[in-house]
This record gives C-alpha cells, structure tokens and sequence, in this order.
C-alpha cells in the first residue's frame, strides 16, 4: 500500500458499511487491519506499515517471502504503545523498511493472552524483564529470536533503535542466518523444557502462610505502604492474603500493612480524586505519579480488597469500595450490561492531561473561600507536582483541617462534595481518553464477584443488580450455542475461545453473585463452567492448561501460575473448584481443587508474594472460611438476620439461609438446619470448630465480632 496517504477518519471511527466498502488489503488510506473487531488493532489500521493480524497466512506469507516475521503486541490503552505507534510505525523510514524485508503482524493481548503470555515469557528469557509494547522477531515458523519492549526508531540513549534492529537483522538473514536460527532453536528448546517439567508436589501446610507473611515483612515500606520501590502496583489481591493472614496468625500488623496500603493508595495521586477509580500503577515510592491509565481488573480487585479490610469502626473503607464500583458502573459499564476493558492514559494533551489541574483553573471556578480549601485538601499549588501541573492527591485528614477552619467535619465533607462536583463538571467538558471497548470474559467475572461482594456487605442492592446484567450480558452474548464460552465481545461480535482465566474468572463471579443474591440459578451456571473447565483445560497429566484443547498451540501449551496485575487463571480455578466443591458438596470439583492445589504448592515456595490468590485458596482449604447458616420462621426474621451477619461479619464469611428456594439445591450446609422452638436460629462454624445454635441476635454478634 502507499505509505505517503494520510486517511480522514479515524479507523475506530468507521461504520461497518464503510469498512465493507474497503479493498481487501485495507488501502489506499487502511492497511488490513482495518477489517480487524479489536480496539488497539484498529488504532493501527492507518500505520504505513503493511500490518497482518495473526493468522496462517501472515506466516505463509513469511514462507514464500523467505523472510523473518516482526510482531508488536500490546493493547489498546497502553501509553508506551501509543509513544511507539507515533514514533516508529507512523514513520515511512521503518514501514519501507519493514514492508520490504518482514512481514509485520499485530496482536491485541487483551484478545490473544496466550501468544501473549509465550513470547512474554521468551522477553524475560532473553531480557530479564517485560512489559508493553513487545516487539519480537520470529521465523516464519514462528520460532522467537530477538525480543524486546519498547523501541525508539533511532538509537537513543544507548538502546537500539528499531531501525539499527531491524537492518541487523536483515544482513543476518542474508548472511548469517544459521546463528539466528540456532538462537530461535535454544529458545524454543527452553520454553518446551519448562512445559516438559513436572511440578513437584508438596503437601499444604501454613509454613507456606508464614514465609509469605515473612515477605511482606521484610518489603514492605512502612512509610508509604505498599512493598519494595518505585514502580508500585496495588496488586489488591496481596492485600486481600494478608488480612487472611492477619486472622490465621494473630499478626495485626499483617491487617496493618494492608489497610494502610489501601489508604495509601486512595490519598496518592494514583487514585483519582474526583471521578474515582484506579489507575494502573504508581512510577514513585510515594502514590503519587501514576500511569494513568485505568484497567477493569484493578478496579474489580481493589473493591475486594476495601470490602475484605472493612470494620464496623472505621467506614473509610467501604467507602472506598463504594466510590470504586460507583465508577466502574459509570466509567466502564456497557449500555447492555458487560463492563469495558479500560480507559487509555492519553486524551489531547498527552499522557494525563484529562486529570491534571493548575491553580490558575480552580480560581477561574471556585469563590476564594472554595480555593483555599481545594488547594489544600487535593494539594494543589501554584508549582504542580507533574510538569508545571497538579495530580490531585486527598493527604490531608478531615478531622484536622475542620479543626484548622474551624468548622465541623460534617460541614467541611458538604463543601468538599460541592468542590468535587463542580471540578468533576469542568473535566468532562475536556475532552476523555479512549475507552477500550473490549469486553472480556474473564475481567468481567472479576467485576461480578466484585460487585456482588460489596452489594451484599454494604446492603446496595443496584451493585448487586449490575452484577447480575454484567452476568447475563456475558452468558448470552459470549457463548456459543454449544455452551462453549468466548473470550471477546466487541462490536456486535464475540470470538475467540475463552481460556482457563475466562473460565475461572467467570465462575468464581457466579458463585459470589449467588452468594449476594441467593439465586440458585447462579449457583447451577458456577457448577457447569467448573465441570466444562475441567474436561476442557486438562492437559492430560493431572493439571490445567491456560489454553483449551481445541485451541491453537502457540509453540507450547502455556501453564502459568504467577501472578502478574490480576491473578492466574490457574489460581482462580483452584480457588474456585475448593469454593464450589465444598458449598455444593461436590466431590469431583473439591478433589481436582486439592490436587492442583498439591500439585503446584511447591512453585510458590521461592518468592510466595508472587501466588497471593493460591496462597487464600491454600488457607482456605487449611481452614474453611467461617460459615453461617440462618432459618427463621418467615422471611422478613430471615432478612433482618442476612443483614446483620453481613454487616458484622468477616469479609469471607459463607453465609445461607435455609430457605425453600436453596432446600431445593440439597446443599449439604442446608441440611437438617430448621428454626428452633419457632425462633429465627443460627448455626456458625469456624475454624474447623462449630458453636452451638443460637437464637438470640446479640449472641450472633458476639460469635461474629470474634471472627473480625
């Protein structure tokens, strides 16, 4: 295609009919990727570069062309992969060159996490470390022999630049060609003998418990919160084991680390202070410069974690998982219900100008008295702590600087809202960054569970609701009619077959959404996803595969247990197979969770911060989570009794009322559970250890204020 034509309207941008309308190769003004039902494949769909999407005939191509295969992963609200985009596949130097002697494929991670997750494990063999965009070179076998990130199109600072890359290489394909596919030939070699490993099992104990505890310990920074230096991630889920580790050990300073983390987290510049959410990670010790980007796993997990570490004396935690699902319905929920995949750190301006603020700005639309508060309470001044400009940070405690104005703190939380509202009014007139329109299976049963934890706990019944339209969105829209789940939707089309974290994600979100709206249907569909996970995942020696067996192969069958920014989907299934197994009394998915359990606990040992979700799922079955069954005469004892045990309870307290809708589910926690003497009455076991039924309210809270 020419590579000198500029095309007038955005790819994202064009109807169907206008892309129907389009030659097959995407030109003149769109390269083929044009025809592509991916966001960030789309962005690149006016690049010179003659981009292919993954496919066969990319690498046929490749073969016929007796050339090497350059391929660009990333996503489409990935700043550095916008800075790359602009930089090097804008630029007609690289695309002739490229077009020329490669051919260049895209991939969207966030659609293929399996080609992903291979050549991102190749980056880190070859590199040491990893992130987005990554750039490889392959045969056209697909063999890896080069990797990187991020690449400048010129050398600068002493990295390579993309062009000095690929002109090497070029002259080694020619010239040299045997000791590039000798590298590609070891790192293949090396990726199969990690598949061919069998884990070592080891049996469950608390040792492993411990030694994380230890870790947190030993890196965690106890005067910003968070572990270890700059960049800081949230991670949510390291939070959420240790206020399990917290209760298993007695360690409060174990609930200390995290909740003072989650504080942390929402006062930094990391959060935003006036539309809410999470952005992805901090680039300082201090919370304070984030990559702005927000991504929905964040969101979903940081709502888990505020409502594991709530107390019944301290409300600032629900809050914080409030105002988080406040904006994950409205920022990232889709009109028919799924929730989108993230929003973009840029918007005109640059990286962040969408949440930056000068004091200039905030006299222009506040009285004088509103000034001097918002400056003091989000921190602004006239030097800005981001380029001239102020990230918004809420570091100053309420209680003192009521006392310091002299007013009551509820008067100053009434202004604060007003300033808020009024500043929130002003940005959305600015223009917003890209929403990443994919909806993905997985990510969205994370936002499910979220939802429907914090609607049960906090008594919001429209979170619970939105979780069940996010579920019905997903079971509808993204399965085929032989029940098989996808793992994408967008633009009117799911495809793609869904992976073990799609599986997992989505069945731990129905068994939370059945706990918080005790609908037994939802219990049923969490059911049929683990036993469909089992059968489909198996890798035919006693572990779970990332990929289904009807999947394509990409080199190897990816097995991957680490955590990364959301938990593994091989921890969320032995999370949720134990969860599942033991609320249905079903054997089958209990013993497949112990024995992938058992299987992997060892991979956990060196670094155990690493596997923080297999770790809960570890102490679980260790110690079943506390569990409450209530029966009461009629409906209305029963509410009255569901809201005060979820009010006090602790975060993961199993928690059923024998009613006539669950009798018919056979559940065996239900069994033999009638009201006593015609009282509402409960049964609550924890610790392996069951007390005797109670019928009195204030001997409920008791039990339960011993579990908090």
């Amino acid at each position: 295609m020419p590579i000198d034509t500029v095309p007038t309207t955005d790819p994202l941008k064009l109807t169907p009919a206008e892309i129907a309308a389009l030659p097959a190769n995407g030109g003149p003004h769109y390269n083929r990727l044009v025809f592509a039902k991916s966001p960030y494949l789309l962005q690149h769909a006016a690049n010179p570069v003659d981009w292919h999407p993954w496919s066969d005939a990319a690498f046929d191509l490749a073969r016929e062309r007796d050339c090497p295969v350059l391929l660009s992963i990333g996503y489409s609200t990935c700043h550095w992969c916008h800075v790359m985009a602009h930089e090097s596949f804008e630029n007609r130097d690289v695309a002739e060159l490229l077009n020329r002697d490669f051919v260049a494929v895209k991939v969207d991670r966030e659609e293929r996490p399996d080609i992903d997750a291979t050549y991102m494990t190749v980056c880190q063999l070859l590199t040491g470390s990893g992130g987005w965009p990554l750039t490889l070179l392959l045969t056209p076998g697909r063999e890896p022999f080069f990797a990187a990130t991020y690449l400048p199109p010129q050398t600068r600072n002493g990295q390579p630049g993309l062009i000095e890359v690929l002109t090497k290489v070029r002259q080694m394909w020619a010239d040299d060609r045997e000791q590039l596919l000798l590298g590609a030939n070891r790192i293949v070699t090396a990726l199969k003998r990690a598949e061919a490993g069998r884990p070592r099992s080891r049996p469950p104990d608390e040792k492993l418990l411990y030694r994380a505890l230890q870790h947190y310990r030993d890196s965690y920074d106890p005067q910003h919160g968070g572990f270890g230096g700059a960049p800081k991630f949230p991670a949510p889920h390291n939070l959420m084991l240790l206020l399990r580790l917290a209760r298993r050990f007695d360690a409060a300073d174990a609930a200390d680390m995290a909740r003072q983390t989650l504080r942390a987290i929402r006062a930094g510049g990391i959060y935003d202070q006036l539309g809410f959410g999470l952005h992805r990670y901090a680039v300082d010790r201090q919370w304070l410069v984030p990559h702005f980007e927000k991504m929905l796993y964040d969101q979903a997990l940081f709502i888990l974690a505020a409502t594991a570490a709530r107390t019944e004396e301290n409300p600032h935690f629900a809050t914080m998982a409030l105002e988080t699902a406040a904006y994950l319905r409205t920022g990232l929920q889709h009109p028919e219900g799924g929730f989108c995949a993230g929003e973009d750190a840029d918007s005109d301006g640059g990286e962040g100008s969408f949440y930056l603020w000068s004091r200039d700005e905030i006299e222009k639309l506040l009285s004088e008295e509103d000034v001097e508060l918002a400056c003091r309470f989000f921190g602004i001044d006239a030097r800005g702590n981001f380029e001239g400009r102020t990230i918004l940070t809420n570091r100053m405690e309420r209680e003192q600087l009521a006392e310091d104005l002299g007013e009551t703190e509820a008067a100053l939380t009434a202004r604060i809202a007003r300033i808020r509202q009024t500043l929130l009014a002003r940005r959305n007139r600015r223009p917003r960054p890209h929403r990443d329109e994919n909806i993905l299976t997985g990510w969205n049963g994370l936002a499910i569970a979220a939802l429907a934890r914090a609607g049960a706990a906090f008594d919001r019944p429209e979170l619970v609701a939105a979780a069940e339209k996010a579920a019905d969105f997903v079971l509808s829209r993204l399965r085929r009619d032989d029940g098989r789940l996808l793992r994408r939707f967008f633009r009117a089309e799911a495809a793609i077959g869904a992976f073990l974290e799609d599986y997992a994600g989505l069945a731990f979100g129905l068994a939370e959404l059945f706990l918080a709206s005790l609908e037994p249907l939802r219990l049923q569909q969490a059911r049929q996803l683990a036993h469909q996970m089992l059968e489909l995942f198996d890798d035919g020696e006693g572990g779970l595969s990332d990929s289904g067996r009807d999947a394509e192969r990409i080199l190897v069958r990816n097995r991957n247990l680490q955590d990364g920014a959301m938990p593994s989907g091989l921890s969320l299934a032995i999370g949720v197979l134990l969860q599942l197994g033991r609320l249905l009394g079903d054997g089958k998915l209990e013993m497949a969770g112990r024995n992938l359990l058992e299987r992997h606990l060892a991979e956990a040992e060196r670094y155990p911060r690493a596997y923080s979700w297999l770790l809960a799922a570890l102490d679980s079955h260790l110690d079943s989570e506390p569990t409450l069954v209530i029966a009461a005469p009629d409906r209305q004892q029963t509410a009255i009794w569901l809201e005060t045990a979820r009010r006090l309870g602790p975060p993961d307290l199993l928690l059923l009322p024998a009613t006539p809708e669950l009798a018919e589910l056979d559940l065996p926690l239900l069994q033999q559970r009638t009201p006593l003497h015609d009282r509402a009455t409960a049964w609550f076991c924890s610790r392996r250890h069951c007390h005797p039924p109670v019928t009195e309210m204030a001997e409920l809270e008791r039990l339960l204020a011993t579990e908090r």
